[in-house]
Order: C-alpha cells, then sequence, then structure tokens
C-alpha cells in the first residue's frame, strides 16, 4: 500500500509534542489494573485513516502478549502519521523515545539517519539485537521465514535491521466481463497486451469506457523500473553504500514514461488530472478506484491490499474482476516488483529487560497466526511463510485466490537492488518531482525526455540538501519527515 503525508505538516514545538507524548491507559482499562511493577514498552504506530485496524488489532495482540508475559505491559500509541518521524526525532532528542516505532517504507533512509540524544543512531539492527539466539521470552525467531521481498528490503550488511508486517506490492484489476466481450480470454501480462487489450474494449459498440487507469504516484515509477532491472540511484539502489545521485532519465524510465504518454494520447489511458501528492494523494487512488467500480476504465493498476475491495466492486457492479500482476515492458526480462508498506523499528540503548520484551512482542507479531489473522483482516501479505501455509491450510487461498496474487508476484523477483527498490534521502521529495514530470507531460504537453531531465536535476537538488543538512548537524530539516 502507499500514502502520502499530505500538506506540509504544521510546525510542532517541543510543547506540543510533549502534550502528545504523556501515556495514557489504553481505553477500556482502569487505571487500578495496570501492574506499576510491569515493563513498560512504548510502541508508536502510524495512525492512517485508510488502515485503521491496525492500530486496533495491534492494542489487542498487546493485551494478548500481556497475558502471556504479566511482567511486560506493552503501550500502543497511534500518531499521526503526517508527523510521526518528527515526534519520534524529538522525543529521542529529550532521550525519551519509545522502544519500537513504525515507520513507512519510505522513511527508511530517515531511519537510519536519525540519532539518538549522545549523537548515536537511534534504532539498532534487530537481528543483531537478537545475537543469534533462536527464541526470547519463549517467542520463536522466525526472522529466515520472512517473505523474502520484505525481509531483503529492510536488510543491510547481511543484517536485517527492521520488521516488515504491512507488506504490499501493485498488481492490475481487470474487468474479465468487459474483456471477454471483446475477445480478449484473460489479464494482460505485459504492455504489448494491455495495448491489445484496450483497443479491443474501446471498440465495443455502446462502450464508453476507457482500457486502463492508474495514480500519477511516485510508487508506479519504481515498479516500472524495478520490473526492467534499472535503477533509482547509484550504488546500487542505495543498497552497497548511501545513495548520492538519483537516475530520472535511464532507458528504462524513459521507455515507461513514452509507453505511459502513448497509452494517453490514443485515449487509452485514463488520467483524472490528480497527482498522487501531498494533500491531493488520498483523492488520486479513491478516484483511480472509482473509476475501476463505475466501469469507467476496463482495468486499473493499483495496491494489492486493494485486491478484495475490487473483487467487491465487481460483484456490486455485476462483473467478474480478475487480480492479475502487474504488466511489465516485453521488452526486457522481467526483474521484480517492489513492496510498499511499513516496518517496526527497534530503538538502539533499551536496557537488557526492555530490549528483550519488545524484541518478544515484535516476534509475537509474527506468530502464524497473528499474520494469518492480519492478513485476513487488512490484505497486506502474509509475511512468514509459515502464516502464508496456515492460511493455505485452511482452504483461505482456494476461496480467495486473489489474495494469492501478491505473495507470487513478490516471490518471482530475481532479488537484484532493481527489484528490491531504493533507499534514499528525502524519498517523498523525490517521489513529487516524477508526478509533477508526468502530469505537465500528460496535461501540458510537455516533451517527456526534457521535462524528466529537468526533474532529474530537481530530484538531486533535494538529494543533495538532504546530504548537506546531515552533514551539518544532528537536526534534519523537517521537510525530509514527510511520509509518502
Amino acid at each position: 500500500m502507499t500514502l502520502d503525508a499530505g500538506p506540509e505538516p504544521v510546525p510542532l514545538d517541543s510543547k506540543d509534542i510533549a502534550m502528545q507524548d504523556v501515556v495514557h491507559p489504553d481505553p477500556g482499562h482502569a487505571e487500578q489494573n495496570v501492574d506499576r511493577t510491569a515493563v513498560v514498552i512504548e510502541v508508536w504506530l502510524n495512525d492512517y485513516p485508510v488502515v485503521p485496524l491496525f492500530l486496533d488489532e495491534t492494542r489487542a495482540l498487546a493485551e494478548r502478549f500481556t497475558a502471556r508475559h504479566p511482567e511486560y505491559r506493552v503501550v500502543v500509541h497511534g500518531r499521526d502519521h503526517l508527523v510521526l518521524p518528527r515526534m519520534v526525532a524529538e522525543a529521542a532528542r529529550r532521550g525519551r523515545p519509545p522502544a519500537i516505532v513504525q515507520n513507512f517504507y519510505t522513511s527508511t533512509q530517515l531511519a537510519r539517519d536519525m540519532l539518538a540524544r549522545d549523537g548515536s543512531p537511534l534504532f539498532t539492527s534487530v537481528e543483531a539485537a537478537i545475537g543469534g539466539r533462536t527464541e526470547i521470552l519463549g517467542e520463536r525467531v522466525v526472522l529466515d521465514d520472512l517473505v523474502a521481498a520484505g525481509r531483503d528490503y529492510y536488510t543491510d550488511g547481511g543484517e536485517l535491521f527492521a520488521v516488515p508486517p504491512l507488506t504490499s506490492t501493485m498488481l492490475l484489476y481487470t474487468n474479465t466481463t468487459l474483456l471477454r466481450r471483446a475477445g480478449i480470454p484473460a489479464a494482460p501480462a505485459t504492455w504489448r497486451e494491455v495495448e491489445a487489450a484496450c483497443t479491443a474494449v474501446e471498440a465495443l459498440p455502446s462502450n464508453a469506457a476507457r482500457g486502463v487507469s492508474w495514480p500519477n504516484h511516485g510508487w508506479v515509477f519504481q515498479q516500472a523500473l524495478a520490473q526492467q532491472g534499472a535503477l533509482l540511484a547509484d550504488h546500487d539502489n542505495g543498497r552497497s553504500g548511501r545513495a548520492e545521485r538519483i537516475d530520472l532519465t535511464s532507458p528504462a524510465m524513459t521507455a515507461f514514461v513514452r509507453w505511459w504518454l502513448t497509452m494517453h494520447r490514443h485515449g487509452h489511458y485514463h488520467y483524472t488530472g490528480v497527482r498522487a501528492a501531498g494533500e491531493d494523494t488520498l483523492r488520486a487512488w479513491v478516484e483511480n478506484h472509482r473509476a475501476f467500480a463505475e466501469q469507467r476504465v476496463a482495468m486499473v493498476l493499483s495496491t494489492s491490499v486493494e485486491a478484495q475491495r475490487m473483487v467487491e466492486a465487481g460483484r456490486a457492479g455485476g462483473f467478474d474482476v480478475e487480480v492479475s500482476r502487474m504488466p511489465h515492458n516485453d521488452e526486457v526480462p522481467y526483474a521484480g516488483n517492489v513492496i510498499g508498506g511499513d516496518s517496526l523499528w527497534l530503538t538502539a540503548g533499551l536496557d537488557r529487560e526492555t530490549r528483550d520484551g519488545a524484541l518478544a512482542f515484535l516476534l509475537y507479531m509474527l506468530d502464524p497466526e497473528n499474520v494469518a489473522a492480519r492478513h485476513r483482516s487488512s490484505g497486506f501479505i502474509p509475511v512468514t511463510g509459515a502464516g502464508h501455509e496456515r492460511l493455505r491450510h485452511e482452504g483461505w487461498f482456494d476461496a480467495n485466490p486473489h489474495h494469492r496474487v501478491a505473495v507470487d508476484q513478490l516471490a518471482a523477483g530475481d532479488g537484484s537492488p532493481a527489484a528490491l527498490g531504493a533507499l534514499l534521502g528525502d524519498f517523498v521529495g523525490a517521489q513529487d518531482v516524477m508526478t509533477d514530470a508526468m502530469h505537465d507531460v500528460l496535461a501540458l504537453g510537455a516533451d517527456p525526455v526534457a521535462r524528466f531531465r529537468s526533474a532529474e536535476r530537481a530530484a538531486q537538488r533535494l538529494l543533495d540538501d538532504y546530504h548537506a543538512r546531515l552533514a551539518a548537524g544532528p537536526d534534519i530539516d523537517p521537510r525530509h519527515f514527510r511520509v509518502g
């Protein structure tokens, strides 16, 4: 799934953040029932308006964990996703960071660059903290069982530095009722097949539907580059060293932008005119779904988290929906698709009891039943093999084959730096630059090559500024705390 912070958040001073940082009992718990001798594990999670269940489900998991481990009390706080990274940075400056923090995947480099009050890294590698143990407080260590795409995205130097409970990718949703009428027997798998399907659908008599739509969002560009085995940044997408150069003019980027423009010029691609950036991000994704649900387009690219919602839209609208992998460029070998979603980070410098309690809670979240339950309720992929196997044994995927596609697509990746995706400073700023450029190409007729050359310069300035701020001192520019 992909989200953006929306408008630039209103600056928070220390007083504002301190007031939000007060620990309150969870709803429904009387203060007299709180064990004052228990070790408190503070967990700060993103409070997303479009993923409300994760916060409530994690609170329920915390209650069950406490029942298993009464010597601990896990306190889960929902923080506005627009300002959570800034709140964490401020708490770290005051020497009061939470034990566990949720970060959106585009904030990964930012999280790695955050510092504690003494100038050391704020977060530590989860794998290093586990230290080769096979269980912690009776909770099994299952890092090797994590889905490869999620595990490898958050791995550096052979060590997993964060745990990814929410993982997604981008899929194709097809109105197969409409495609069958047009003589197309199955969902397209390549760019050429998409064009052919669009042409056939649009030739149907009494049909006003366009062929395909997707949001103008930075995640789409990342997917297209990964599929073609191309890098967004140098140093192996920031995986063999810090990313210092961004590339928005590669042959792969140019091929995708030109294909997108061709689809638009031929009337195959439906553009809402809304860039998925800033305050319009959610609106762009909503418009994307609505176009498909209302049968104004025959196909749509969207997050795998929407699989159930897309299928239900078909049932409500009286048409069949096929969920399939995101179509790729016919001209180059397929390399893979990148992930979206969030990860959980462990704060460095915790005392042994707190550290082990926090690790045990992270591992408890990876229990097969908890993984399976999260998938069933949210649509995010089951992030462990054991969780997937439990769902398969229950017959879940037989009854809901549309939920299997995301797992299969991520498993098909070649594990290269291109397929894993980039680690990048000011990632959201770079994404916004891409969407600005594509909007100008689609809506204003800008030359794609020249416009993306200009976009590359703008994105490079943002990246250079990010690095300059890091070199200048411990405080990162508030602009870089955006989520997207």
